[in-house]
């Protein structure tokens, strides 16, 4: 039974956030790290995520019963009722919150805030079943761990958080269409609108490789603006110059679900190695503008 609440909070999306949290408090340490506050910060942004999804599940049931990948989750087996599952999302909610707006500061305690109403409002209960910009909106609670980790370190929005949210916000997007795409006939199932599926592939192919280029774009700021070092700069390139290389040759894929997962398992790859190179790449900048 404890693996059964275990999967309803989504492993897999709170490893995601985990380390992206991870790697926006160590841009923000600048080498020196609090690890206390780093272990602080990881549980309750974790604890608030996995809130977020279980309420999510809670949301997606007549969907999740339409999709083979996700047929088998709790709730639709009836193996977890929805007042327990619900329960169980305010116990981690609780506990999440309190300890970010206690624990840590208020920084951090808003942006978990946004992120969540964002994910469990305005993406679950509505954009994700109406429109094709439910992946922008996603986007924003997805551009939100990085922020969290980065505000408990300055307690400050400055240009670098600023430059987080929109670097980590952009590759939501070709990550998330990767997966419709691996995934399209379940999308199609279900009748959700993601682009590949309420447009077509190609266009998505399209669009991927523009946000791919803007992603590289956006997070060499994070260089330009004096947060990161040269070691950072070629770690940067290096992967966002291979990811390119995959959304060009998706163009020519014989098998689009074959390239898409391929596409997909590579932009887990780009972050995570990303977010871990801040805890050695990251310096202190010689200026910085602080927005709020």
């Amino acid at each position: 039974m404890l693996k059964k609440y275990l999967f309803l909070t989504k492993p897999g999306i709170l490893f995601g956030n985990f380390v992206t949290t991870l790697g926006g408090f160590f841009l923000a340490a600048q080498g020196s790290v609090d690890f206390l506050l780093l272990l602080i910060t990881l549980i309750g942004t974790t604890l608030v995520v996995a809130s977020g999804c279980v309420i999510n599940n809670v949301i997606d049931q007549d969907i999740d019963q339409k999709m083979q990948r996700t047929q088998n989750r709790a709730l639709v087996i009836k193996a977890i009722s929805v007042p327990v599952a619900l329960a169980f999302a305010f116990a981690l909610g609780l506990f999440g919150f309190s300890i970010l707006w206690f624990a840590v500061n208020a920084y951090a305690f808003l942006f978990a805030v946004i992120g969540f109403v964002v994910y469990v409002c305005f993406y679950s209960l509505w954009t994700k079943r109406t429109t094709i910009h439910q992946t922008v909106v996603g986007s924003i609670s997805g551009a939100s761990p990085p922020v969290i980790g980065y505000t408990a370190v300055v307690a400050q929005f400055d240009v670098g958080a600023l430059i987080l949210f929109i670097g980590y916000a952009l590759w939501q997007m070709p990550h998330s269409w990767g997966i419709a795409i691996y995934r399209f006939d379940d999308y199609k199932n279900a009748g959700i609108p993601i682009l590949p599926v309420a447009r077509t592939i190609l266009r998505t192919k399209i669009e991927s490789l523009i946000y791919v280029v803007l992603f590289t774009i956006a997070m060499n700021l994070i260089f330009v603006f004096g947060y990161a070092n040269w070691i950072y700069f070629v770690i940067l390139n290096a992967l966002c110059i291979y990811w390119l290389y995959i959304a060009v040759i998706g163009f020519k894929a014989q098998n689009d679900q074959l390239w898409a997962k391929r596409f997909f398992l590579f932009s887990v790859i780009l972050i995570t190695v990303l977010s871990i190179s801040f805890s050695f790449t990251s310096i202190t900048p010689t200026t910085n503008f602080v927005l709020f």
